[in-house]
């Protein structure tokens, strides 16, 4: 079997198998980790462990924190907003699809938003060039959303926004390919794409953005306190942050982003050459900013979407629907999906394709 799933998404086999002999003893402790206090030695070593293993993989300088915290990017879309809006009027937003527009909603509650570019006008299939954004510099900061998991549109390339702080919701494909954070003031992503299960939202934000705050700030989600205390202002989610080292240490494993990012891009090239040769299938973003995690694509004949995923699932595929709002297919190759997930789909893709093309020939019917 394998899963598709755009969140929560597949899990390496190695760590689960690991979880699963550690779960009810971790290293002689007598505990499981879900029941350990988060002040004790043991629970102290598990999330020294996670961040200095990432704090590794992402080559972090000494002038950035990283934050363990809870609530989902979805909060911290208005939570940075309080965080770094400090005496700030505006924040400039790039707008380039569902999760983007729907940061943009969260942040403009706390904050006036100024969309500096955006492809709404043509069904957000590209990335606006950035001689097109229209940027601030006054601005508290620029935010981007990295990767649309809804879309499968993604950033292959960073804008220069200055003395602005970059920001950047992450989620969908932190840890999949190398990134420089020092182009970054400000990362978060959830846990539940590349990290490890629900319950967790890592943030990376660099030094002089810690106090930035507004009065209204509660001090759960204020990222200096946070940062002063070891992301432990309240109990933290123990058992996600433990999942997530031992992911972090499964990268590292297997050679770290760049190594990562070298099967990502396999994986991702394999699908897309496929679709692009088969005219049954369909891509509408733009080549040069086509997600190397989430493959979004629809048939020929609309009409036999329902029929491809069941059929899909009989085979072993499971979770390739595409997202509720966008219908159509969507394939989500994470670090976690192997290569031959994604071989033994275009086998299906191909199969299903030469037997729905004799359907429309026979029955006279054209793609939309």
């Amino acid at each position: 079997m394998y899963n598709f799933s755009a969140g929560p998404a597949c899990l390496p086999e190695e760590v689960l198998i690991r979880a699963r002999d550690e779960m009810l003893d971790w290293h002689g402790s007598g505990m499981s980790v879900m029941e350990m206090p988060f002040t004790s030695d043991e629970y102290r070593q598990i999330e020294s462990h996670a961040s200095r293993t990432l704090r590794n993989l992402v080559d972090l300088p000494d002038n950035y924190h990283i934050l363990f915290l809870q609530g989902g990017a979805y909060a911290h879309f208005a939570i940075l907003a309080m965080n770094l809006g400090g005496n700030h009027g505006a924040a400039d937003y790039v707008q380039t699809g569902h999760w983007s527009t729907r940061a943009i909603n969260e942040a403009g509650k706390i904050i006036r938003v100024n969309i500096a570019a955006g492809s709404e006008d043509s069904g957000f299939d590209h990335i606006p060039a950035y001689s097109e954004w229209n940027l601030d510099p006054e601005a508290a900061y620029c935010h981007i959303t990295t990767n649309e998991t809804a879309s499968g549109l993604q950033y292959h390339w960073l804008p220069d926004t200055g003395a602005v702080p970059l920001v950047a919701d992450a989620t969908s494909d932190f840890l999949s390919r190398g990134i420089d954070i020092r182009q970054f003031g400000l990362l978060y992503a959830s846990a539940q794409k590349n990290i490890g299960p629900t319950g967790l939202t890592v943030l990376i934000i660099r030094d002089d953005l810690l106090d930035r705050g507004m009065d209204i700030l509660p001090a759960v989600f204020n990222y200096g306190l946070q940062a002063r205390n070891n992301s432990r202002i309240n109990t933290p989610p123990t058992w996600s942050i433990y999942m997530a080292g031992l992911v972090f240490s499964w990268l590292k494993e297997r050679g770290g982003l760049d190594a990562m990012e070298k099967i990502n891009r396999e994986k991702a090239g394999r699908l897309y050459d496929y679709i692009d040769s088969d005219h049954y299938y369909r891509c509408h973003i733009a080549p040069a900013d086509r997600s190397l995690v989430n493959v979004c694509f629809s048939l020929a004949d609309e009409s036999m979407t329902d029929v491809f995923i069941r059929e899909a699932e009989t085979q072993g595929l499971r979770n390739l629907g595409g997202h509720a709002q966008q219908g159509a297919i969507r394939a989500s190759l994470y670090n976690a999906m192997p290569v031959e997930g994604v071989d033994v789909l275009i086998e299906f893709m191909s199969d299903f394709s030469s037997r729905h093309a004799v359907h429309r020939r026979s029955t006279g019917r054209k793609p939309a």
